[in-house]
C-alpha cells in the first residue's frame, strides 16, 4: 500500500472512531490505538509533504460567509468543441496520441497551490469571472489543502457528488424543494454559504488538467495528471488512445456507464502533447487542443399507454408516462418522468400517442417529442391515493403542478408508515422510506393492514422501477415474519402520541387483549405505575376517533399476538429513570440494554437530571459531564455488572 492510501485508510479510521464517541458515546478503539494512529498519519503528513482533505490533525474551521467574491480568472475558460461522431473524433485525432477520459458532469473549480498550500478555489462562472469558495474547497474530498510542492501550482478539475450521495440528500428533502440531479444539488452545496453543508454532503473533487506548476516540465498529458494523484489529488479515470484503438476506447467507457457511481455527459479527448496542443491556440469560443465527445443518444418509438400520478408527502401529483416497453442502450424501459402539469401540456400527450423516448446521459429515460400531439390527456380530478379534490397550481415562473388538497391523503402521512414499520414496532426489515413512498404513491398502501395483502399487486409491484422478483420476495417474507408479534409492538407501531415501548409495554403488561385496549378509560390508565395524566389523555383521545379504532382492530385481525408478553412490574427496574453513558461490554450495544430496561417497565433518559435514579457507566470514576451531574445529585453511578446482579 503506498503513502497516500495508508493516508486515507489511517483518517478514515479515526473519523470513523471521532464520530462513534462524540455522536454515540460509544469507543470503538482505545486512546491508545486512537493515538498511535493519529501520530502515525502525522508523520506520514510530514514526510510526504500532504495533507489530505479533512484531515484529523488539522482543525479546519466552518467560517461562513455574507456572499461569494467574484474572482476574475487570469485565462479565460472556453468550452471545448463537441461532436457526437466517433469517426470525426478519431479524424481530430489523427496521428497524435490522445488522452480520453469521462466528461464528468458537477461543477468546475480552479485551485491555486503557493509554497504548499491551497489559497484559493473558484468556480468556473462564465469562463471570465468565478466565485470564491475556498472555504468549501477545505472541506471537498480529494482537495488536499497542503501539497510538497512548492511552487505556485493551477489546477482544474470537476467537483461531484455520487449517486448514493445524492439520493441520501433528496431522501430527506421536502417534495418540492428536492433537487432534480446529482449536478444540481452539487453546484448549490459547492456554492452554499455555510461550508458546513459541503462537508456534510460528501462532494468529491477530480483534477482534469494541470494548468501550470513552477519548474515542473512533463509535457504528457497523461503523466501529469498521474503526477497530481502522487500530490495527494483524485485525478479523472482516462486511458492513452491513438485513433487506431478510440473506437475501442469509446465502446469501453459506454460500457462502464451503468457502473460509473458518478455523473457524467460524455467523455473528453486531449492531445497527450501538452506542448503542441497548447501551440494550436484556440477559437473565439473553444481551445484547440482538445474535443469533447457527446453520447448520441439512442432513440426508439413507441405508443403512450397511461399516465399515472403519483402522489407525494406535500400533495403535489407528479405525472408518469407508462408506454409499450422499447429497449433502449441495453435494457427494456416502459415508463418514463413528465415532470409537472406543465410539462403533460407542452407535449399534448393523450393515450395511444406515439412518442419518441431515449434515455438522458444513457441513463435516465425522457420523453423526445410526441409525434402525434393529440392533446387528449385530461389532468385527474381526482386524487389516485385518496380520491380527494385536485387543484392546479401555478408558480411565480408559470409552471403548473396538480396536488392533492385533501389534508387526511395517506401520502401525506408517510412519517407514520415509517414509524410502523420500524425496529421497535413492527419490525418489516427492508421497508424503506423510499420503498414506503412507492407503495403508497401507487395506491397500494393506504392503511396499516395494506402491508399485509402485497400479494394482490405482486405483478404490479415487480415491474416498478427499482424492484424485481427478488425485491419484492424479500420483501413479501419480511412482512409475513412481521406477523408474529407481541401487543406492545403493535400498540408502539399505530403511533399514539407520546406512548413509547415502555408506556405501551406498561399498559399491554396489564391489559392484555386488544377489546380491551380500544376502551381504557383515562382512570385505568392513570392506575398503571408510570403512566401519568398526559399520556393517558393523549391515549384516550386517540381511541376516541372512530377510523383510529378500526383501523387498529383490522390490523390485529391480520396479526398472530404472542400470549407470553407480560411486564415484570415487581422488577427492581420497573418505574425507574436509567442514563446509559460510555461503552458496554455485558449488552451487544447500548440500544439492547436500554431494549433490557424498557421490558422491564423502566425508562432509558438521554440526559441526568433529578428525576435519574441510576447513571450506568463501567468508568465510574471518569470526569465525564453525565458523571460529575450524577454526583452533584447524589444520583448512583453503577456498571453494567452492578446493574445486572441488582435486576436479577
Amino acid at each position: 500500500m503506498d503513502k497516500i492510501n495508508r493516508m486515507k485508510l489511517i483518517n478514515d479510521k479515526l473519523s470513523e472512531a471521532a464520530n462513534a464517541y462524540y455522536n454515540t458515546g460509544v469507543a470503538i478503539m482505545s486512546d491508545h490505538e486512537y493515538d498511535q494512529l493519529y501520530d502515525e498519519l502525522e508523520a506520514l503528513e510530514k514526510e510526504t509533504g500532504i495533507i489530505l482533505s479533512g484531515s484529523r490533525t488539522q482543525k479546519v474551521g466552518f467560517e461562513a460567509v455574507s456572499s461569494l467574491r467574484k474572482v476574475r480568472h487570469e485565462s479565460r475558460m472556453l468550452s471545448l468543441d463537441k461532436t457526437k461522431s466517433p469517426d470525426e473524433l478519431e479524424a481530430w485525432l489523427g496521428s497524435n496520441t490522445g488522452f480520453l477520459s469521462w466528461k464528468l458532469d458537477g461543477l468546475t473549480l480552479v485551485l491555486t497551490y503557493e509554497k504548499g498550500s491551497l489559497v484559493q478555489a473558484v468556480t468556473r462562472g462564465n469562463g471570465e469571472i468565478g466565485e470564491d469558495i475556498t472555504n468549501n474547497a477545505l472541506h471537498i474530498i480529494g482537495i488536499p489543502s497542503k501539497i510538497p510542492f512548492k511552487g505556485r501550482m493551477v489546477v482544474r478539475g470537476e467537483s461531484l457528488m455520487k449517486y448514493k450521495d445524492f439520493e441520501i440528500v433528496n431522501s430527506t428533502t421536502e417534495e418540492g424543494s428536492k433537487y432534480k440531479n446529482p449536478r444540481n444539488l452539487c453546484v448549490g452545496t459547492v456554492r452554499n454559504l455555510d461550508p458546513r453543508i459541503t462537508a456534510e454532503r460528501n462532494i468529491n473533487f477530480f483534477a482534469f488538467n494541470l494548468v501550470s506548476a513552477e519548474g515542473y516540465d512533463n509535457n504528457s498529458f497523461k503523466e501529469r495528471l498521474d503526477w497530481l494523484s502522487t500530490l495527494g489529488f483524485q485525478s479523472v479515470h482516462g486511458v492513452t488512445v491513438t485513433a487506431s484503438d478510440l473506437k475501442e476506447k469509446i465502446e469501453y467507457f459506454k460500457s462502464a456507464i451503468a457502473a460509473n457511481e458518478f455523473p457524467s455527459d460524455g467523455l473528453v479527448l486531449m492531445l497527450d502533447d501538452v506542448a503542441y496542443g497548447n501551440s494550436l491556440g484556440e477559437t473565439s469560443h473553444a481551445p484547440r487542443n482538445g474535443m469533447a465527445f457527446k453520447w448520441k443518444d439512442e432513440t426508439a418509438d413507441t405508443k403512450l399507454i397511461e399516465v399515472e400520478w403519483s402522489a407525494s408527502r406535500t400533495g403535489l401529483l407528479n405525472p408518469v408516462a407508462i408506454f409499450e416497453p422499447v429497449e433502449l442502450e441495453g435494457t427494456t424501459v416502459s415508463r418514463a418522468s413528465v415532470h409537472n402539469a406543465s410539462i403533460v401540456k407542452q407535449l399534448k400527450l393523450g393515450i395511444g400517442d406515439t412518442l419518441t423516448v431515449y434515455k438522458a446521459n444513457m441513463i435516465i429515460p425522457q420523453i423526445l417529442e410526441n409525434k402525434t400531439a393529440s392533446g387528449s390527456l385530461s389532468l385527474p380530478e381526482v386524487c389516485p391515493v385518496c380520491g380527494g379534490s385536485t387543484q392546479i397550481i401555478t408558480s411565480d415562473d408559470d409552471v403548473e403542478t396538480l396536488h392533492c388538497v385533501n389534508k387526511e391523503c395517506p401520502a401525506k402521512h408517510i412519517g407514520r408508515f415509517e414509524h410502523f414499520v420500524q425496529r421497535d414496532a413492527m419490525n418489516i426489515i427492508g421497508m424503506s422510506t423510499a420503498t414506503i413512498e412507492t407503495l403508497v404513491d401507487e395506491g397500494i398502501i393506504r392503511n396499516f393492514s395494506d402491508f399485509y395483502h402485497l400479494d394482490k399487486f405482486r405483478d404490479k409491484i415487480v415491474s416498478l422501477e427499482g424492484f424485481g422478483e427478488k425485491s419484492y420476495q424479500k420483501l413479501y417474507e419480511a412482512i409475513e415474519n412481521s406477523r408474529s408479534t407481541e401487543l406492545s409492538r403493535v400498540l408502539l407501531a399505530i403511533g399514539i402520541p407520546n406512548i413509547g415501548r415502555a408506556a405501551s409495554r406498561l399498559i399491554t403488561g396489564k391489559y392484555k387483549t386488544p377489546e380491551e385496549l380500544i376502551c381504557l378509560t383515562a382512570e385505568q390508565l392513570t392506575s398503571i405505575d408510570g403512566i401519568g395524566d398526559v399520556l393517558a389523555s393523549e391515549y384516550v383521545r386517540f381511541f376516541a376517533d372512530d377510523d383510529k379504532r378500526n383501523e387498529f382492530l383490522k390490523l390485529i385481525e391480520e396479526l398472530k399476538i404472542s400470549k407470553s408478553e407480560e411486564t415484570e412490574n415487581n422488577s427492581f427496574i420497573t418505574s425507574k429513570t436509567f442514563v446509559i453513558t460510555g461503552s458496554v461490554s455485558i449488552w451487544k450495544n447500548r440500544s439492547e440494554l436500554k431494549a433490557f430496561i424498557e421490558s422491564k417497565g423502566g425508562k432509558v433518559a438521554s440526559a441526568v437530571s433529578s428525576k435519574t435514579d441510576y447513571l450506568i457507566n463501567n468508568d465510574k470514576e471518569s470526569g465525564s459531564s453525565k458523571n460529575k451531574t450524577a454526583k452533584s445529585l447524589g444520583i448512583p453511578i453503577i456498571s453494567e455488572e452492578d446493574f445486572k446482579n441488582m435486576s436479577e
